[in-house]
């Protein structure tokens, strides 16, 4: 099995999806893009970096690395030890914000704990971003050691029932754009990374309204997926329910925890329109 965070964070030159020059706004900032780049860089199998690493990391030039982390040091995001750099604690008050202002805390997490007190293991809910998926609430017993779904935490969407789920919500046309541009790599021997294969299982949960998931995106891992969609039926994120492989199968998910799950997104759907930091995540507004 893989360390924790071996496959939780993917460098931002993976995951990052650049502007061309066609379609970048006239206003469009790259020095702060960069920097925002350079942040998104350390995690927590990265938490510090020399200048070279960072720049390769990153996918920029020394010098423009080396810019960004001199500005970012002199606003108290990141601090400097030796020839290494670190994230400081200022760097919490970016998410903060949001977190707080979308009432994660009153909104989402009393549906994971219920979901986990009843049927233990761990749930999340996350959003789209790309071929990736983002973190936005986690709960969890911690009974083991696995691959974490921590807020803020990316994963590849190919490999999790969050991310196909959130794939089947796509119109065609954008699905079909994704899966073009996607490169799926295979995170354990189970993993699906063939695009036809692929797309035949975002159809699938499209029409199920649900998505199960084993051994995809690390090797322990089941999981069960369902949108949360705004009161015009978009899919606006995704909820799931995860356990471990051996213990529970994924037709034991679907008849144990698909009701509660289905239940559970509809109350988080029907708050967050209501909610300006989720419905301007969501695009509900």
């Amino acid at each position: 099995m893989r360390a924790a965070g071996s496959i939780l964070f993917l460098p931002p030159s993976e995951w990052l999806n650049p502007m061309t020059e066609e379609n970048r706004p006239p206003e469009f900032v790259e020095a702060l893009a960069k920097g925002l780049a350079v942040l998104e860089a350390f995690d927590a199998t990265h938490p510090d970096m020399t200048l070279s690493e960072v720049a390769r990391r990153v996918g920029v030039s020394p010098a423009a690395a080396r810019r960004s982390l001199i500005t970012l040091s002199a606003l108290g995001f990141v601090g400097q030890r030796d020839k290494r750099f670190h994230l400081r604690a200022r760097v919490m008050t970016l998410g903060a914000g949001f977190y707080f202002g979308a009432r994660i805390d009153e909104l989402m997490l009393p549906e994971l704990r219920q979901i986990v007190e009843a049927h233990g293991d761990a749930s999340s809910v996350a959003t789209l971003d790309g071929d990736q998926v983002i973190y936005i609430a986690h709960h969890s017993t911690q009974r083991a050691r696995r691959a974490t779904a921590v807020v803020g935490a990316r994963y590849p969407a190919h490999a999790t029932s969050l991310g196909r789920v959130l794939l089947a919500g796509l119109p065609d046309a954008a699905l079909d754009k994704v899966l073009a541009g996607m490169e799926p790599k295979a995170l354990t021997s189970r993993t699906v990374t063939d695009r036809a294969e692929l797309r035949a299982l975002i159809l699938q949960a499209r029409k199920d309204g649900f998505a199960t998931t084993v051994d995809q995106l690390d090797y322990g891992i089941t999981a069960l997926a369902v949108p949360i969609r705004a009161p015009d039926g978009r899919v606006i994120a995704a909820l799931n329910s995860s356990g471990y492989t051996g213990l529970v199968t994924p037709d034991q998910m679907v008849a144990q925890r698909l009701a509660d799950l289905r239940a559970a997104a509809a109350r988080i759907g029907a708050e967050a329109a209501r909610i300006p930091a989720l419905s301007a995540l969501f695009d509900c507004g």
